[in-house]
């Protein structure tokens, strides 16, 4: 690992995917803390992650966190499920006390399970997600630290994404998948009283989700829980939250050609928006 010295002055808060479906987290979190300065990068170019393994997810991951503290950000949060799954504890233990201790790097998996406590009555929980974060079994085994007494069920969506970042997501052709896989976790699991979207663009589908989840059952969508959860992180830790710099701006980078990322980003954002290609 290359030894870089990063800038000691304040900056915006980093938040990371793979793609796009952090521009979902990053809204939310714009919403509860407007006065933040933002910084958002998608490795898009390299996109997707969750196909890919532990170990070149890692490998990814660890560049972009870096590329963000080289611009500044004293604390990155991973807006991706599979990053979270697949690196975040690598980077924690391996990379931060190498790179600098006194930066950070979160992510959205445990904000999100630490909420499902107080949902779930009959302690019965779904998982909609893509085959990565199932395969990587980490909403489980989060969930089992904090409450052992939790049954999770999961179900892999791998038609979801590609639904959504081809702008298909309003197509009714759309329900037809969308009901396929809520029946299948429902099927694995009648108790099932809530159930998680553990991707990040999931929240795009939140609509037609509705339709096809029995009433009485709780859909937890990411995005309030990482707010709320980064805010009450920011108030317990003032030695990071004096290095986030307040002016309501928001940058965004890809790593992919800013026509390419436009238009997609589009889908996420009610905003019109500039971006710039960085290379890592």
């Amino acid at each position: 690992m290359k030894q870089t010295v990063f800038p000691e002055e304040p900056g915006p808060i980093g938040v990371f995917d793979s793609g796009y479906g952090g521009l979902t987290i990053l809204s939310r979190i714009r919403e509860l803390m407007p006065e933040y300065d933002y910084l958002y990068l998608g490795d898009n170019a390299r996109t997707p992650y969750g196909t890919r393994s532990f170990e070149v997810v890692y490998g990814f991951t660890s560049e972009c966190v870096e590329k963000l503290f080289e611009l500044g950000c004293h604390l990155v949060i991973l807006a991706c499920n599979t990053a979270s799954a697949k690196a975040l504890k690598s980077i924690q233990v391996n990379d931060i006390p190498q790179l600098d201790e006194n930066r950070r790097v979160l992510g959205i998996i445990r904000p999100t399970v630490e909420s499902i406590g107080s949902i779930t009555k009959s302690r019965h929980i779904g998982l909609l997600a893509t085959p990565g974060t199932i395969k990587s079994m980490s909403y489980p085994m989060e969930i089992h630290k904090l409450f052992p007494d939790i049954k999770v069920c999961g179900e892999a969506c791998p038609i979801w994404v590609p639904l959504v970042e081809t702008g298909e997501y309003k197509s009714e052709g759309t329900d037809f998948f969308i009901r396929k896989h809520i029946d299948a976790l429902l099927a694995k699991d009648p108790d099932i009283d809530t159930i998680v979207l553990g991707c990040t663009h999931y929240p795009l589908l939140l609509d037609r989700i509705r339709k096809y989840v029995p009433a009485g059952i709780t859909i937890v969508s990411q995005g309030e829980y990482v707010a709320v959860s980064l805010k009450d992180y920011l108030m317990r830790h003032p030695e990071i939250e004096e290095k986030c710099t307040r002016n309501g701006q928001c940058r965004y980078l890809t790593t992919e050609s800013t026509e390419q990322f436009l238009p997609s980003a589009s889908i996420f954002l009610n905003e019109t928006i500039k971006a710039e290609t960085v290379s890592l």
